[in-house]
């Protein structure tokens, strides 16, 4: 008994120098990705000093800042779509409207630090949407040509390939390539397109987070130029430009004589006197 009465004391005094630990708050993660019309979860987890009911607020950073869950109730546009367990919060059916940062916080007035807080940013991915495409109807050969395709909705951003004729579109591998493909832009430039390069094109848009996309292929024909037609052409044009100059050359040369008016005959007026 006596060995049991000393060590009780011991164990009170133990647990009374003991230090106490302030309100923290963390996170499971702080940074989410999750996809278009999914649930997104947001943790939170907190310890507290003494005070056995905190108050969680939840707020979203943006131009401004504004309440997500306050006072036990979610706030508009979260309304009726989101849960919170603990200090975790399950966003329900995100859109990109949600995406953006978030801030959790946990307010103690009992405890020494009656404040703390962790943020997590929220990312929502959107699957490839139909790719708008710019492809001309026709070119001649040898002139430049751009076709051009863009999704501006898909996150993360998407890449792009061209096929020609259903049949991938692969630059070939050699220094001379007649054409270039950016991937990143969706641009594909013919540097001087050829008879060859007619046929329906098409692009296809994709970024991994939902099946790709693809717009309608559209025909694109290339027109022969006969250079000899050309030559001729330009031999025509020069020589009725050398017309041209002559035909002005003379007119400014009879322009230029000046004018001498015909002579005029000195006469003397006689009369006629019959005797």
């Amino acid at each position: 008994m006596e060995g049991t009465s000393l060590y009780l004391p011991i164990v009170i005094l133990l647990m009374q120098c003991s230090p106490s630990v302030p309100v923290s708050v963390s996170t499971d993660s702080h940074k989410v990705e999750a996809h278009e019309f999914s649930d997104a979860v947001l943790s939170c987890t907190f310890r507290t000093e003494k005070d056995q009911n905190p108050r969680i607020e939840w707020k979203k950073k943006g131009r401004g800042v504004s309440l997500v869950y306050y006072d036990g109730h979610f706030k508009a546009p979260f309304e009726g779509r989101a849960s919170i367990e603990g200090a975790t919060v399950t966003l329900q059916r995100v859109t990109q409207e949600d995406a953006g940062e978030y801030r959790c916080e946990i307010s103690a007035p009992n405890d020494s630090v009656q404040l703390g807080e962790t943020n997590v940013t929220l990312k929502v991915l959107v699957p490839p949407h139909t790719p708008s495409c710019e492809i001309p109807s026709g070119a001649v050969t040898g002139s430049v040509v751009q076709l051009r395709c863009r999704d501006q909705q898909s996150i993360p951003p998407a890449t792009y390939s061209w096929f020609k004729n259903s049949m991938p579109l692969i630059p070939p591998l050699r220094a001379n390539v007649t054409f270039v493909i950016n991937s990143r832009t969706g641009v594909l430039e013919f540097k001087a397109v050829a008879k060859e390069d007619t046929g329906r094109y098409s692009c296809l848009a994709s970024n991994g987070v939902g099946p790709p996309k693809m717009c309608e292929a559209k025909h694109m024909k290339i027109a022969v130029v006969d250079s000899s037609c050309i030559a001729m052409a330009s031999s025509a044009d020069t020589e009725e430009a050398h017309i041209s100059s002559q035909t002005l050359h003379r007119t400014e040369d009879t322009s230029n004589v000046n004018y001498i008016p015909p002579p005029q005959e000195d006469f003397k007026h006689t009369q006629s006197f019959m005797l």
